[in-house]
């Protein structure tokens, strides 16, 4: 069956887990809910979302809320927190004036010192009086800004109630101030709410630490930016489907002037070395199933003794199919495009998630079961 774009709509790829994954990076998360939209009109339904920071949101936003009604939930977000053209040039500017790469990197350069400098509706406002003014040893003395209003946002749309009912998984990642230890809030194993979606996108010193049960916790990107290892490795083992959502890539060319040293360095530290992840669990994997092989070709008489008993849990014949969805950047995004919040760019970073899932899924055998030895798959358009 065809959808009103064309593309042939998939019936359910054949896994035991669906899994989407969201990767931090501020104001590029919009790129995300243009995968999710691609996804849901092409019949992929989830079984588990997870994310990071930004990420954290998005997966909220999409598990908290009936899927009927997810689209709509994941604009009205996203129209709250970005500004449909610069501030003071409302009755000047026009779409035609920026279309330039130099003209356009300028004008995210003011929208991204509004941000920075006024702070982002419905997310976050500079702390008054700011920190260095509050008491040494408040949580008020430890962040430019402040997230209140995101908490009022989150708890206006997302139901936390169908969040926690078990429909869908739901982790985010996040960082225990005190202990260092990267951790992650499941909704197998505790109940969700807003403050934990806090804690993941606590970046400090921007945002202030979250506190969960007698514990601070700072944003899950710290450690890793990714959820990819968390679903891949500590998740139970099952054939899985994961659609891979990066907001930052890895690779990329040797920066010509310091500005783009800034931006290449950003790309570096938050793109959480995907792939490198991705080749260690295909190193794993190869031994499970080198090992569940292994104990068929023992002779009865071995198959009960202690060590084959023992071998049994490092052994399986699970699949995995990971499939990347990067968002690249345009010639004009600096270093300042993860807190540039205008309302042209998060469509830009929508219609390009949507166009980069709508290509994945129109590309013959992206979605097939692995057949390789290791029983690990991955595919990326942009190396198609």
């Amino acid at each position: 069956m065809k959808s009103k774009n064309g593309t042939v709509r998939h019936h359910r790829p054949p896994y035991d887990c669906i899994a989407l994954l969201l990767q931090g990076g501020g104001a590029l998360g919009a790129y995300q809910p243009g995968v999710y939209q691609a996804l849901a009109e092409q019949g992929i339904e989830l079984d588990w979302v997870a994310g990071i920071s930004i990420g954290a949101i998005n997966a909220a936003l999409i598990a908290g809320n009936a899927p009927a009604v997810r689209i709509e939930r994941l604009k009205e977000f996203w129209e709250a927190v970005t500004m449909p053209v610069p501030w003071q040039w409302a009755d000047y500017l026009t779409p035609a004036m920026i279309r330039g790469d130099v003209a356009r990197d300028f004008v995210n350069r003011v929208n991204a010192f509004d941000a920075m400098t006024s702070g982002v509706p419905a997310f976050y406002s500079p702390r008054i009086p700011p920190a260095w003014l509050q008491p040494a040893g408040t949580i008020e003395a430890t962040s430019y800004y402040d997230t209140r209003d995101l908490r009022a946002t989150l708890e206006r749309l997302v139901d936390f109630e169908r969040l926690n009912s078990g429909a869908m998984r739901f982790s985010v990642g996040a960082v225990n101030v005190a202990s260092g230890n990267f951790v992650y809030f499941d909704n197998r194993t505790q109940r969700i709410g807003p403050e934990h979606i806090l804690a993941s996108c606590a970046l400090p010193p921007g945002f202030p630490a979250v506190e969960i049960d007698g514990q601070y916790y700072w944003d899950g990107g710290l450690v890793s930016n990714t959820p990819l290892q968390w679903v891949l490795q500590h998740g139970p083992r099952q054939d899985t489907l994961a659609f891979q959502v990066d907001l930052w890539s890895a690779r990329g060319e040797f920066p010509p002037s310091l500005a783009n040293v800034a931006t290449r360095q950003k790309e570096i530290m938050f793109s959480s070395r995907t792939r490198e992840n991705v080749d260690q669990f295909v190193e794993t994997q190869q031994l499970r199933h080198a090992v569940s092989k292994l104990l068929t070709k023992l002779p009865p008489e071995l198959r009960n003794d202690e060590e084959a008993h023992f071998l049994k849990k490092f052994g399986d014949d699970k699949v995995y199919r990971i499939v990347h969805l990067i968002c690249r950047a345009k010639r004009y995004e600096g270093e300042s495009k993860d807190y540039e919040f205008s309302r042209l760019s998060m469509q830009e970073h929508w219609q390009a998630g949507y166009n980069d899932a709508i290509r994945t899924l129109r590309t013959q055998g992206a979605l097939d079961r692995p057949t390789n030895i290791e029983g690990v798959a991955t595919f990326d358009i942009g190396n198609s």
